[in-house]
């Protein structure tokens, strides 16, 4: 069953405000972050490639090989998937990218069909795909699908941000931050757009891409 879809601002807003009542520890990371981002963008191939090509590298680095990427045409899905190692060498992917961005080209995901999926059924579908991860996947459900009560616990960020804010001894791994986010139901989602703000603002270090 698919609940709430994040498709404006002012879903954001609601979550935020339901957040923090429940939760005083929010309600203090909110005043100090302000009003949190929508971060929609489209679905689809291009936006699961982008996260790929984002994984284990800088902002300014991915953002310069997508560039490449474009500007060759490799951002299309067909010419993706029948380009060679030395074309994706060529705009800066690395060995491992290319492999993982020609099986995203060439897997058989029927993208306007994961909007009707529930949250786990479209993570199960695309981490079948080689490179693309829990982490990945869950991101793209957040804020490629507007899923409201999806949450990316193996995301580094988000842990130290739940280690900072509810004063925990040690940065929470996976498993536990995962448990511990479904008190966060039915707004996962802002939640984590909640911890990854106040982790910039407590670090003054830029969250994701």
């Amino acid at each position: 069953m698919i609940e709430r879809i994040i498709t404006t601002d002012g879903c954001v807003a609601e979550g935020a405000e339901y957040l923090a009542r429940a939760e005083p520890r929010f309600a203090h990371a909110l005043a100090l972050t302000g009003p949190l981002p929508l971060r929609r963008q489209a679905d689809g191939f291009t936006a699961l490639l982008d996260a790929i090509i984002g994984q284990q590298v800088s902002v300014a680095s991915a953002d310069a090989i997508w560039r490449r990427m474009e500007a060759a045409g490799l951002t299309d899905r067909a010419a993706l998937a029948s380009a060679s190692d030395e074309a994706c060498r060529a705009v800066g992917m690395s060995r491992q990218k290319a492999r993982y961005g020609r099986a995203l080209a060439q897997s058989q995901i029927d993208f306007d069909g994961l909007r009707h999926l529930p949250d786990a059924q479209v993570v199960q579908v695309l981490t079948e795909v080689p490179g693309i991860g829990i982490w990945t996947a869950e991101i793209y459900a957040m804020f490629a699908l507007g899923r409201a009560d999806v949450f990316a616990p193996g995301d580094l960020a988000l842990q130290e941000a739940a280690r900072l804010l509810f004063d925990l001894p040690e940065r929470p791994r996976e498993r536990a931050l995962r448990a511990m986010a479904e008190a966060w139901s039915p707004w996962r989602s802002v939640a984590a757009r909640l911890l990854w703000a106040y982790y910039r603002v407590a670090k003054s270090k830029e969250g994701i891409r």
